[in-house]
């Protein structure tokens, strides 16, 4: 029997994330690949990334568009609202035996509840974390909740959704799914990334910069860009290669702030709406560091050996390895951070670090659980205390 399995993706980051597996079942003759793509990749402002979908050779079942040209809490909760129509009737249409839903983001949230109505199953991949810093770690916890089936990045994450009251036998830890990029992808080398990028590279050391709104702070966005932009202009030596923020509350008002930083400084700075996954991890396995709060400082960086300057709040809680450099929002506190994740007695670190998160492998090991997995199964809140008494 065929199943139908859609597929959402709602940012360049998840579908980065999400490529193998949804690979894998367009390959695989026992499964219907729906890919519904919705969010920052029909905005030509985020760098209209549903074009790299398409030009990877997946077709694209249904799309959703959903962003307002805002990004105040009152527009992202009318994104919520417009995703809520939109994901009916996409899902209506498409009809699938169980929706694939990665991570934590708003878009995610709106098609988690749309399938959770309509009672078509979910299956979700990465809960179980912490990210203390983003209301994205409420998001998260909620679509785990209404989630048939779970694929957890780490032991503890897998542990974690059982004390939430999941059941084991739903409940997987596959490793992180990013992960699987490092063994089945072909990376550029620096020759090639600097000829991609259109700049040259080829001899001079670089950092890879990535940084979105915190959502739960009282720190504002534009003060705390203001501060990173500070901080790399005391490293002239090192070219920065900067991505644009996610669609969050406060993203719009640091794009400016970027191409402002980008113009000033054209010798050493690359600006770039999305690299796309090739480039932005050719970029990391090439990087001096890796700068800002990204959860692929966190999880994929420490696989290539890359040290990570943290800032702020935005993944704290987040399972990290050695490699990864915690730092306050300031200036001062982003510089000293940079310097110590160059310094040698972290460099010698690298050699030695054990990414938690695994090693790759992720999607056999889902594609296994989705064959034989029987969603008709009723869910039930699996009780801790009981086991106990």
């Amino acid at each position: 029997m065929i199943k139908r399995i859609a597929v959402f993706t709602g940012t360049r980051a998840d579908y980065g994330l999400l490529y193998w597996l949804m690979r894998d079942l367009q390959r695989a003759s026992d499964f219907d690949l729906q890919v519904i793509a919705s969010g920052t990749h029909l905005s030509p402002e985020f760098g209209n990334t549903m074009a790299f979908i398409e030009n990877d050779g997946f077709v694209i079942a249904d799309s959703v568009e959903i962003l307002l040209s805002s990004d105040t809490a009152v527009g992202t909760a009318k994104s919520i609202g417009l995703g809520t129509i939109g994901f009916a009737e996409a899902l209506r249409r498409l009809s699938p035996d169980a929706v694939i839903i990665l991570g934590d983001r708003f878009e995610a949230l709106a098609i988690a509840q749309t399938a959770l109505v309509m009672q078509i199953p979910i299956v979700h991949i990465h809960g179980g974390e912490i990210t203390e810093g983003a209301y994205d770690d409420a998001i998260r916890h909620a679509i785990s909740k209404m989630s048939k089936l779970h694929f957890a990045s780490c032991e503890m994450h897998r542990r974690r959704l059982i004390q939430m009251g999941e059941e084991p036998h739903r409940v997987f830890n596959v490793g992180a799914a990013g992960l699987e990029h490092l063994t089945r992808t072909t990376f550029l080398n620096r020759d090639a990334l600097s000829d991609s990028l259109k700049f040259d590279i080829r001899q001079k050391p670089f950092f890879l910069v990535t940084y979105h709104p915190e959502t739960v702070s009282d720190e504002t966005p534009v003060d705390s860009y203001r501060a990173l932009i500070a901080a790399l202009d005391h490293f002239p030596d090192y070219v920065k290669i900067i991505t644009y923020p996610n669609a969050d509350n406060g993203s719009r008002a640091l794009i400016p702030l970027i191409e402002k930083y980008a113009q000033r400084n054209p010798d050493q700075v690359v600006l770039a709406p999305s690299l796309g996954q090739v480039r932005y991890l050719s970029a990391m396995r090439l990087a001096a560091a890796v700068i800002g709060n990204s959860s692929s400082g966190i999880i994929e960086a420490p696989s290539c050996h890359i040290p990570t300057v943290d800032i702020g709040e935005r993944q704290r809680g987040r399972t990290r390895a050695e490699s990864v450099i915690n730092c306050g929002a300031s200036t001062d506190d982003i510089i000293t951070a940079i310097k110590f994740s160059l310094s040698a007695e972290h460099q010698e670190k690298l050699a030695h670090c054990v990414n938690p998160y695994g090693a790759g492998e992720v999607s056999a090991r889902i594609m296994k659980v989705l064959r034989d997995f029987d969603f008709k199964t009723p869910k039930r809140f699996h009780d801790i205390e009981k086991e106990v008494r």
